[in-house]
């Protein structure tokens, strides 16, 4: 089935989305990159994301933040972004999914850890290239829903050596895969992306809560 174009409320601006149904309690929400530097839902990674999460029988919902696409309002440098995400995994759970995954690329990423103390509705995060050395993550403590972080071995806003160090603190037990030889932006490595998160899913770990 393909993706359905719809609208989403989120306290005022409507969000422009796309989703993909699948029968059963599973979803995943996809935050996009930076829209200063061009992001949005239709990213190669956040459609590599959600490849893999479609594979495996997931609904799965990526939308535009506000002032991106057709989405109302106006960028507000993760602040109001938060409500973006929480609006989006309220739609999901509206919809009867009770097993409700979190991921994000780049600054979705780091959207994603800012609100995600408040967020109920998830039951695991991943993350691609959280930008440890663009944008602040001091904030962040410990949440075991946090399993997943990628990142490529090339990429200088998300230096996987930098992430390794922090990494402890967000979740000891999270796993960190690193892609030889890509950036940031990950041309041509988005095959592996998929890959990762498919073992991922595909293994034994099961959703956690706090």
């Amino acid at each position: 089935m393909a993706e359905e174009s719809i609208f989403i409320e989120s306290g005022g601006p409507r969000l422009e989305g796309l989703i993909h149904y699948s029968q059963g309690p599973k979803a995943v929400v996809v935050s996009h990159p930076h829209p200063f530097y061009g992001g949005d839902m239709f990213n190669n990674v956040v459609e590599s994301i959600l490849n893999a999460y479609q594979g495996r029988g997931y609904t799965t919902l990526r939308f535009n933040f506000r002032g991106v696409g057709q989405s109302g309002g106006t960028h507000d440098g993760g602040i109001s972004e938060q409500e973006d995400v929480r609006s989006c995994l309220e739609h999901v759970a509206g919809l009867g999914k009770t097993d409700i995954d979190l991921g994000g690329y780049s600054f979705g990423s780091w959207v994603n850890c800012l609100g995600l103390g408040s967020y109920a509705q998830v039951k695991r995060m991943i993350m691609i290239s959280p930008p440890v050395n663009f944008l602040e993550f001091s904030f962040l403590r410990y949440d075991a829903r946090i399993q997943l972080v990628i990142a490529g071995s090339e990429d200088d806003i998300a230096p996987p050596a930098m992430i390794e160090r922090v990494l402890p603190v967000w979740n000891a037990e999270a796993l960190l895969e690193v892609i030889e030889g890509a950036d940031h932006f990950y041309w041509d490595k988005t095959g592996e992306i998929e890959e990762i998160i498919g073992r991922f899913l595909d293994s034994t770990h099961k959703p956690v809560r706090e």
